[in-house]
């Protein structure tokens, strides 16, 4: 009988680990670690006003819905804010005016500049170019900023607020508004205040009535006097 041909099967071999990649000379873990990229990451920027968002996401919409727009660049838009703070010791006193400048420039966070008389009264003892006060203009974000701190801040700060008489209308669309003082923004400390000033401020828009600038300005919160 032939012999039975025993088949003997090898073992499996076993796999050698993979070897770990060497990082290149001259450098360490921190070489082999990719680069990270400096400053901001792509796509982030600064955020808008939040009151400027609101305007173009519902403030719009409504308004056309209000006066029966059918366009949206019909809707008015706010052009600029104007902060008058009149110093009428400045012509005698220059150290009252700087102090003026100090507060307006923190209200605003813009530096205001300082009106001059552009003419001599005898009567009130004034000369030409003599200083009597400061102004600062605001557009852009600034403007939607100080109009948020304004609405939602310092006014439900005046004492005894019943809202903004709405007579302040100058008949082309554009609202003026007076304060008595300035202490109440919150960036004004008390300690700091050489004495209770006043100022008047103007929103100027694009509205061509004052029906129109009203409905846009009771949208953005300003809260009108019944």
């Amino acid at each position: 009988m032939a012999k039975e041909t025993q088949t003997t099967q090898k073992p499996p071999t076993a796999q050698k680990p993979a070897a770990k990649a060497q990082p290149k000379k001259g450098g360490g873990p921190a070489a082999a670690a990719a680069p990270v990229a400096k400053g901001r990451p792509k796509g982030t920027g600064e955020t808008k006003p939040r009151l400027k968002e609101m305007y173009h996401k519902t403030i719009v919409q409504a308004v056309m819905k209000e006066r029966g727009f059918s366009n949206p660049y019909q809707v008015p838009r706010l052009e600029k804010v104007v902060i008058n703070m009149g110093v009428g010791e400045g012509r005698e006193n220059a150290k009252v005016l700087d102090f003026a400048t100090a507060d307006l420039q923190l209200i605003s966070g813009q530096r205001p500049i300082v009106t001059r008389a552009k003419k001599s009264i005898a009567n009130f003892k004034l000369r030409e170019g003599v200083p009597i006060g400061a102004k600062v203009t605001l557009r852009g974000a600034r403007m939607y900023e100080f109009l948020d701190r304004l609405i939602n801040v310092a006014l439900p700060r005046v004492r005894d607020f019943r809202g903004v008489p709405p007579k302040g209308f100058d008949g082309r669309g554009n609202y003026a508004l007076g304060l008595r003082e300035q202490l109440i923004f919150p960036e004004i400390v008390y300690d700091k205040v050489d004495k209770v000033r006043g100022m008047d401020i103007s929103i100027v828009t694009t509205a061509r009535t004052d029906e129109d600038a009203k409905v846009l300005l009771t949208h953005l919160g300003m809260p009108f006097r019944e």
